[in-house]
């Protein structure tokens, strides 16, 4: 009995399974179940089951695998091809080169340098041909040899990096120089003042490409702001450089001097005039030259004969992450930051910097009367105007979500650990502390843009100093000390618990649940909370 009772369960448990087996099968003409005599010629059937000794058979059912939607939470990018953006990246952006740079002029030696690859006779011959094809004073002596061979033998990396940011650069140099008569020679002068570095500021405060000093740079039209530096602009900067170099060889009537003037002042190369006893020529008066500018010259002649001869000395640069031709601008229509730009038009934030270096911040302004440009790379010219409307309530969207009107100015004297939550990128961290995107990634060691909820990130924010109330008193949290020492704060409408930790650098969200034992989030207006120990 008991053995029929286990065979009857079996049977049980198999047509269930039978069953079960037969109702997951999707109902469609593929699965009918056919006999042998059912069969067309050509085409294949499978064994669909056996019932009483009969065989069925069904076509068989192509099911595509579905894709495993957890296996697309990262997109992944060569790894080299990343590295080497980020190489190229750092040496658009980092000052090392131009800090190199000025150190060299203002600390030239003239000194014999061994270098054999390039015989006196052979130098002497090429600074002839070039003498014969610009205004320079470029005829051979043993200071510029000494230059030169030191550049070769000592900045053979540098020149070359160099040569690969100049093919972005030199053609609107070469624009606005033609337009003002001034010698296509001079674009090699941004290279001594700046290792072609937009946002460069020497120790006294000259800015850009072309070192303006704030003052000079508002005699020609660059204007500075709490938002945009223009002195960093490459176009308006390169023509401001070019009004001015114009003057100045009016004045003098010799490049040299006019050189030797932009970087020094016109009286002090008057000065050295004098105290040369009426000398006019730049090699004569230069032992009376402020120590800068008596290496300036040297140092335009020398990084001259070598990109003019950088073929013949063995140089090989690499191609530009751009060219300027292949950029292109869009004058905007209201505030926007350079990572809203990149989040909503698919470019780098370290591009866009590289192609927007006036805009201090990483925020464009919208200011009537003044025409603020977005320079982007072609491809990303037609996503932005086709997508215009969109983009820009995108923008205003989030502006309306914030409660501090920016710019937000801060000091960097305490860190937090900010934890990323849902909806969170890179730049939404960044503009809310008034950071770079590449500080945080340099502060955590990232790598890439990706972030992952939870994620715990340290960061230096610095906390508002100009963004009041309407009164003008600073804007800050409503904080008091009670009878124990503690600090406190008075729950305000539109609060919540994260909001308020938000308030207070370093205290989290458990902090405060913790000090005044709540366990909900649920918060009321006027209640007084702990947010210290």
């Amino acid at each position: 009995m008991k053995l029929k009772l286990i065979y009857f369960t079996i049977g049980i448990l198999l047509c269930s399974l039978f069953s079960f087996g037969q109702d997951s099968i999707p109902k469609t003409s593929q699965t009918k179940r056919l006999t042998e005599s059912d069969f067309v010629d050509g085409e294949t059937y499978v064994v669909d089951t056996i019932i009483d000794g009969k065989t069925y058979f069904r076509k068989p059912i192509n099911i595509k695998p579905a894709v495993d939607s957890t296996a697309i939470n990262k997109l992944e990018d060569y790894k080299l091809a990343s590295e080497i953006d980020e190489k190229w990246l750092e040496e658009l952006y980092s000052n090392n080169l131009y800090d190199t740079i000025y150190k060299s002029v203002s600390e030239l030696k003239y000194d014999p340098v061994d270098f054999p690859e390039l015989t006196t006779d052979t130098l002497k011959a090429r600074l002839a041909r070039l003498n014969a094809r610009t205004p320079f004073n470029i005829e051979y002596n043993p200071s510029l040899e000494s230059v030169i061979k030191s550049y070769l033998k000592n900045r053979r990396t540098s020149m070359s990096r160099l040569m690969a940011l100049s093919d972005y650069y030199f053609p609107l140099f070469e624009e606005s120089l033609d337009n003002y008569n001034i010698p296509l020679e001079v674009k090699y002068l941004a290279i001594v003042e700046s290792a072609l570095k937009p946002r460069a500021k020497s120790r006294v405060g000259a800015t850009g490409l072309w070192q303006f000093m704030f003052g000079t740079g508002k005699e020609y039209g660059l204007n500075v702001s709490s938002y945009v530096d223009e002195r960093s602009d490459p176009i308006k900067s390169t023509e401001a450089a070019s009004k001015y170099l114009a003057r100045l060889y009016k004045i003098f009537g010799d490049w040299d001097l006019a050189l030797a003037a932009y970087n020094s002042g016109p009286g002090n190369v008057t000065k050295a005039i004098r105290r040369s006893g009426g000398y006019e020529n730049y090699w004569n008066i230069r032992p009376h030259l402020p120590r800068e500018t008596a290496g300036y010259l040297p140092a335009f002649l020398a990084t001259m004969y070598i990109f003019e001869y950088a073929e013949e000395h063995g140089f090989k640069k690499d191609r530009p992450k751009y060219h300027y031709v292949e950029t292109d601008t869009i004058h905007v229509k209201k505030m926007i930051t350079l990572d809203q730009v990149s989040e909503l038009v698919d470019v780098p934030i370290e591009e866009l910097q590289f192609l927007n270096p006036s805009y201090k911040l990483d925020i464009i302004p919208f200011v009537k009367g003044e025409n603020y440009t977005l320079r982007l790379p072609r491809e990303a010219i037609g996503k932005f105007v086709t997508n215009e409307e969109q983009i820009y309530a995108f923008v205003e969207a989030e502006l309306k979500k914030r409660e501090k009107p920016l710019p937000q100015f801060f000091d960097s004297d305490s860190k937090i650990r900010y934890r990323v939550k849902s909806g969170d990128y890179l730049g939404k961290i960044a503009r809310r502390y008034g950071v770079r995107v590449s500080q945080i990634k340099r502060w955590n060691g990232l790598r890439s843009n990706n972030l992952r909820i939870g994620q715990r990130l340290t960061i230096y924010p610095r906390k508002p100093v100009t963004s009041g109330s309407k009164k003008g008193t600073v804007n800050q949290p409503k904080k008091v000390i009670n009878a124990d020492g503690k600090s406190t704060y008075k729950v305000q409408k539109g609060d919540s618990l994260w909001s308020i930790s938000q308030k207070f650098p370093g205290v989290s969200v458990q902090n405060i649940k913790e000090w005044n034992d709540i366990s909900s989030n649920n918060l009321k207006i006027g209640m007084t909370l702990i947010v210290s120990k």
